[in-house]
């Protein structure tokens, strides 16, 4: 007995099978963004394209910027992904639930202690988080490498832990500088 060729039969449901799994991917997993700005440079460029692994702090609600699911948070130092008006936003996650933060002056200029670093305020910024201790739980303080140039926690305060959907992968520059 002869066997039938059923490869145009199963060639239709490949394509739909793989149209399927590379949606989930881009949902779930791993997403491309183009960075547009200059407040994380000189780690990400201004139209630099990076990727972001969604599946690293949890599972995202695909209708709603934040995640249904979280089995991971975002730790000091990462480089993060989330929604801020409307907008997609790539910072460095500065402080995580928790942390001290003091603000100090010193020579007529404002800075904010954060996980050991030493971040340049303004004078508003300074105002504003001033009476803050430490990081809420829940929440984490994203602030941009280029801290002159970057509108982050700093000016519209602490970003949920919840709303921050992925950790965004280093790019090659960045890796090769780091060896």
């Amino acid at each position: 007995m002869r066997k039938k060729n059923n490869s145009k039969v199963n060639l239709p449901l490949c394509i739909c099978v793989g149209i399927l799994i590379a949606v989930f991917a881009k949902i779930f997993v791993l997403d491309f963004y183009r960075v547009k700005g200059f407040s994380m440079e000189p780690a990400i460029m201004d139209g630099q394209t990076i990727a972001a692994c969604k599946f690293f702090y949890g599972l995202q609600n695909p209708f709603r910027p934040e995640l249904l699911f979280c089995w991971n948070e975002p730790k000091a130092g990462e480089t993060i992904l989330y929604m801020y008006q409307d907008y997609w936003v790539v910072k460095r996650c500065a402080a995580v639930a928790g942390s001290p933060l003091e603000c100090a002056e010193e020579g007529g200029k404002y800075f904010l202690l954060a996980a050991g670093k030493k971040i340049p305020l303004t004078s508003i910024q300074f105002h504003k988080l001033r009476t803050n201790k430490m990081v809420p739980q829940g929440y984490v303080m994203a602030i941009g490498d280029n801290a002159e140039l970057s509108h982050d926690s700093r000016d519209y305060g602490f970003v949920p832990v919840k709303n921050v959907v992925a950790r965004v992968i280093p790019p090659r520059r960045a890796i090769a500088k780091s060896r």
